[in-house]
């Protein structure tokens, strides 16, 4: 049912209630934290709207008319009502804010969602939070079934129903092993990395999905010979070490194999092999809440590292 337009707002309407219990206009802005005048036009536009006076103004304060005795009492229930849907509402919103449910691909919850949720645990911690991990497709289907409230992806684009942002960069790398011939090779032609069998991730990979798309701008014809498809990054990692063959993998992944010496990298001539990391929600459906916070935190922490690295290696991080 359409409300008549000359019924006042609920703060207008809390407000007067307020004047005549203390007595005083003033106390009253005060109690609501608004300034004397703010309070003064509010009545005002109360008075317009029901079209009669509700205060009398006197040296000792203000006092109800016979209408504004009339309306207040008319308006008390309502207002207790409005506290009682506040309160409602504010239960629903803690209920919300306890727990966090998040889908994301297998490189962001390795190597990147422990840095976040430590963040997130800072800020919010009440709330539980519950990681679902998976391959790019599952996080985006867990997303859209509404088992996760949140999503962070590897692939180039979101699914259809899904709106996205991106939330850090990251770089794909060929890595061989050590005593492979590519070790000793700061480059390798496209061709050569073209024409060789892969261990590769799964489809439905993101890891695999932004590779191929990478190579298919760099040569359309090109499909991948596949020397073996593991869906464990771990278990990737073991193969190419042990020597079955060259795998292209995230550098979050290979980080400490690089640096330990397990396995080697080399760079493709003309093949970029950087890639975005999304956030994805359902269309329609803004994050709230937790979720809102640990996109921000995300987001936050790639900005962080990105000017660590500049300053590391001596540039601005200004454009």
């Amino acid at each position: 049912m359409r409300l008549s337009p000359h019924v006042p707002d609920l703060p207008a309407l809390d407000l007067l209630l307020s004047v005549i219990e203390l007595g005083s206009l003033g106390r009253a802005a005060e109690a609501h934290g608004i300034t004397q005048p703010s309070a003064s036009s509010r009545i005002r536009y109360l008075e317009k709207l029901v079209g009669v006076p509700v205060l009398e103004r006197t040296t000792l304060g203000s006092r109800p008319t016979q209408a504004g005795a009339l309306i207040a009492e008319w308006a008390r229930g309502v207002i207790e009502a409005a506290h009682q849907l506040d309160v409602g509402i504010e239960t629903l919103r803690t209920k919300r804010d306890s727990r966090l449910h998040v889908a994301a691909s297998q490189s962001v919850a390795e190597y990147l969602f422990p840095r976040w949720l430590m963040a997130l645990r800072a800020h919010s911690p009440t709330t539980t939070v519950a990681l679902e991990s998976g391959n790019s497709a599952e996080v985006a289907e867990a997303v859209l079934e509404g088992r996760a409230e949140i999503g962070f992806i590897e692939s180039p684009r979101a699914p259809r129903g899904l709106h996205s942002q991106a939330v850090a960069k990251d770089q794909l790398v060929v890595v061989v092993a050590p005593d492979h011939p590519w070790a000793r090779r700061p480059t390798i032609p496209l061709s050569e990395l073209a024409d060789t069998p892969l261990i590769l991730r799964e489809s439905g990979s993101g890891t695999r999905t932004a590779f191929e798309r990478a190579m298919i701008a760099r040569m359309h014809a090109w499909e991948p010979t596949t020397g073996m498809e593991l869906s464990s990054t771990t278990a990737i990692k073991a193969a190419v070490a042990g020597g079955a063959g060259p795998a292209v993998l995230s550098s979050l992944a290979v980080a400490a194999e690089l640096a330990a010496g397990t396995l080697k990298s080399t760079a493709v001539e003309d093949l970029d092999l950087s890639r975005v990391l999304r956030a994805v929600w359902p269309t329609g459906h803004r994050p709230a809440g937790p979720a809102r916070d640990l996109v921000a935190i995300a987001r936050q922490q790639s900005v962080a590292a990105r000017q660590a690295r500049e300053g590391r290696s001596g540039k601005s991080s200004r454009p």
